[in-house]
């Protein structure tokens, strides 16, 4: 797919469809009025049969419109005139790629991107319009054997505005290939997407970009830098850890920011193993690492001005012989001792570590990444990411970048008041702290760890992945984390 942008005017473009906004009770965008004053008021004529009211999301796909150049035009409901707001614009771009992936349809031009939502600038609305359209678009294939290929495969979509939209076609692409690839690398099972496997994909991520660069850590190079936390994962799992470290080198002499994300290719709990309904679903709970994946290969591909360090602690959490067991106490590379009360409470013991070991790039700001708790989702649902922090000025960037982005968050509180839940006899610190507040537990733990540098956590149990009927990973919060860096870049 191609995101473009044209200054052609609608009633003189050569173009598969035009694809225009109707608003509730028939009121016309200013590119659908234009084309009904071309077609001498059919397209008006057309709305008055009752056929489409305007609702959010509606379509109705219009052939060979007299008086108009391009042989389609389609019509799309925007909710009501004035008060469009983001999720009505996320149905209607979401409802136009619907239609020209199901049509013979290989170049349309938007228009929708002219109307006010909400007064979202234009670079938001022409990069939620790929958005969208990518996750209608995307399928996965990889473990299928009887995809056929799509007979008319959209290959285009222009943006038409007055003022020049390619960058924001640009950015909008980029933001959705790197999903595209987060979402891949979630939806492929255990079996293939193993710690090697992921470290195998950076290695192509740094061939396919010479602005990065990777290097892998085995296990052996990791308990001689002391992770007995992270490396106590592992060994429940026939599949070695990974320590892996993406170099996105952007920027000269620049501090760079640190991306920690959660590589667990699967959770089976180990010893404190999860229910067999819905297991099948912890092969997501590497979608961390996914986001990180996905955030460099956006940011390479829009070659920012900024040095963006990745790091994925990657493993399995497997019941074994050899597996952590409630009660056990490791030793984690910072030096403080840990007592492991659930072995299912795993993501922090390899997160620790990796945050440890992030202090060594001197970074302006770390972040780390984690389908972390279960908890988050009876919090937030699937709506939103939470976030908590040592420092309230990122944790505003953060914030202020899922705005943006519409890919957003909500801060929860790790206040000192929390810390003693974690207080442990047999050990410096306990990896889980009850049943009350588990989101705000695991975070305070992980902030143990964090206290030379400025670390804000986005936990993305809610957010990474949909359950159900539509099973599948969603590519957050790769839109959030590529906001905040290119407002990060703004803001020098």
């Amino acid at each position: 797919m191609q995101y473009l942008a044209t200054t052609t005017a609608p009633a003189t473009l050569e173009t598969d469809c035009i694809v225009v906004a109707v608003f509730e009770d028939g009121e016309l965008s200013p590119s659908a009025s234009t084309l009904n004053k071309q077609s001498d008021d059919n397209i008006s004529r057309i709305i008055a049969r009752g056929d489409i009211t305007g609702k959010a999301g509606q379509t109705l796909l219009l052939q060979d419109v007299k008086g108009i150049t391009s042989p389609r035009v389609l019509l799309v409901g925007c909710g009501e005139k004035g008060s469009t707001s983001e999720n009505n614009y996320i149905s209607a771009t979401t409802a136009m790629a619907t239609v020209l992936n199901s049509t013979a349809i290989r170049h349309a031009t938007s228009c929708l991107a002219e109307i006010d939502v909400q007064s979202r600038p234009l670079t938001w609305k022409v990069r939620q319009t790929a958005i969208s359209t990518e996750a209608v678009l995307y399928k996965y294939t990889q473990t299928k054997s009887d995809i056929k290929p799509q007979e008319f495969p959209l290959e285009s979509i222009s943006f038409y505005d007055e003022s020049d939209a390619t960058q924001a076609a640009l950015s909008g692409q980029a933001i959705s290939n790197g999903m595209t690839l987060a979402r891949e690398l979630g939806n492929l099972p255990g079996n293939i997407c193993t710690p090697t496997y992921l470290a195998q994909q950076a290695v192509e991520l740094a061939n396919r970009f010479d602005s990065i660069s990777t290097t892998i850590l085995d296990e052996d190079e990791m308990a001689n830098l002391g992770m007995g936390s992270l490396l106590s994962v592992s060994r429940g799992s026939r599949e070695p850890a990974k320590l892996i470290v993406m170099n996105y080198n952007g920027a000269a002499d620049a501090r760079p920011v640190v991306l920690v994300g959660k590589g667990l290719t699967f959770d089976a709990g180990g010893i404190s193993l999860k229910p067999s309904s819905g297991m099948d679903e912890m092969k997501y709970d590497m979608c961390g690492a996914a986001s990180v994946f996905g955030t460099l290969a956006a940011i390479a591909e829009l070659k920012l001005a900024i040095n963006v360090i990745g790091v994925v602690p990657s493993s399995e959490n497997m019941p074994d012989g050899d597996a952590n067991k409630p009660g056990d106490v490791v030793t984690s590379m910072a030096g403080k001792t840990i007592e492991i009360l659930n072995t299912d409470a795993e993501g922090r013991l390899i997160l620790c570590d990796a945050l440890t070991y992030s202090a060594r790039f001197d970074p302006e700001v770390v972040i780390d990444i984690a389908t972390l708790t279960g908890a988050i989702i009876v919090a937030l649902g699937s709506q939103a990411s939470g976030l908590m922090a040592n420092n309230q000025p990122l944790a505003d960037q953060l914030l202020q970048a899922g705005n943006d982005s519409y890919d957003r968050v909500w801060q929860l509180p790790i206040w000192d008041d929390y810390q003693q839940q974690l207080d442990s006899n047999f050990a410096d610190i306990a990896n889980i702290g009850g049943k009350e507040a588990g989101s705000v537990t695991a975070a305070c733990f992980l902030s143990r760890f964090t206290k030379d540098f400025n670390w804000a956590h986005l936990d993305i149990a809610g957010t990474a992945w949909k359950g159900g009927k539509a099973k599948g990973a969603t590519g957050r919060p790769v839109p959030l984390l590529v906001q905040f860096l290119l407002n990060h870049i703004a803001s020098k």
